[in-house]
């Protein structure tokens, strides 16, 4: 089978055939489109009765202004953690962008890479068309069944249920929690879960205070765990400095003492 070329979004199409349509041709007729769709055909802009010169037609979001706000690649081989962070960020990217509906499967599969993009290229000849007229949800329930085994997200349950803090690296911990908690949907259903699930991971010095402070929300438990933490390790700190100065004065008086009858003595030859 002869490798596929792929064209630059501003590409003329002229194949219409769907079984040798690329993303990028793809893309290229929607851009046409919409530029047709913004003007009266003649070139000027549609416009209603007395109000024409004060509606302002928003622009509509190209391929290059959503590569602009950086999406990430996936290759396929990142496990689930690089898929739950591919498809955050992809989120964030629409939002940011203003990538409209329709165009949000064609521009967040141009980002696949490697294995994915394999398999996203036997989902278009398998589907043809109707490939690109999937909605984003139904593209994530896809790619999760495929790159998310469920014997996967399994051991990912079990390393939340186990999870803890380790010393007193709150911060590590927070990260670990807010990743597992993403692919844990239904581990952690809800945020009331997701607050009982991380204050019970917490050491025993700060556990209680976190505890009966009842905080509400996740962002809201975090900041008081790293705020406890902090203050119980300034204290931990003044002790132990406390103590070495103790430390330090206690060994300069027990050598002042030991001085002085060596010197008493050393009189009394003279």
């Amino acid at each position: 089978m002869a490798p596929t070329t792929r064209r630059g979004p501003n590409t003329p199409v002229n194949d219409t055939n769907p079984n040798n349509m690329t993303p990028e041709s793809i893309q290229a007729m929607i851009d046409q489109a919409l530029l047709r769709n913004s003007t009266n055909g003649d070139g000027s802009h549609s416009s209603h009765g007395d109000n024409r010169r004060n509606v302002q037609t928003a622009r509509p979001c190209f391929y290059a202004d959503f590569m602009k706000c950086q999406p990430l690649n996936f290759k396929g081989t990142e496990g689930v953690v690089g898929l739950t962070r591919w498809i955050e960020k992809m989120e964030s990217v629409f939002n940011i962008s203003g990538c409209a509906i329709e165009n949000q499967v064609k521009f967040a599969t141009y980002t696949l890479l490697g294995a994915a993009l394999t398999w996203w290229n036997g989902q278009i000849r398998t589907l043809g068309p109707e490939a690109y007229a999937m909605t984003w949800e139904v593209l994530k329930k896809k790619m999760t069944d495929k790159y998310c085994p469920q014997g996967e997200i399994k051991k990912l349950e079990i390393k939340l249920w186990n999870l803890k803090v380790k010393g007193n690296d709150v911060s590590a911990y927070t990260e670990c929690f807010r990743e597992l908690t993403l692919i844990c949907t239904k581990f952690v259903a809800n945020e009331t879960e997701k607050v009982d699930k991380y204050i019970g991971g917490l050491p025993d010095n700060i556990y209680g205070n976190v505890k009966s402070a009842r905080p509400k929300t996740l962002d809201e438990t975090i900041k008081l765990a790293n705020d406890l933490m902090d203050q119980k390790l300034r204290t931990y700190a003044k002790r132990q400095s406390d103590n070495k100065r103790k430390a330090d004065d206690s060994s300069r008086n027990n050598y002042s003492h030991q001085q002085q009858p060596f010197k008493r003595q050393n009189v009394a030859k003279v």
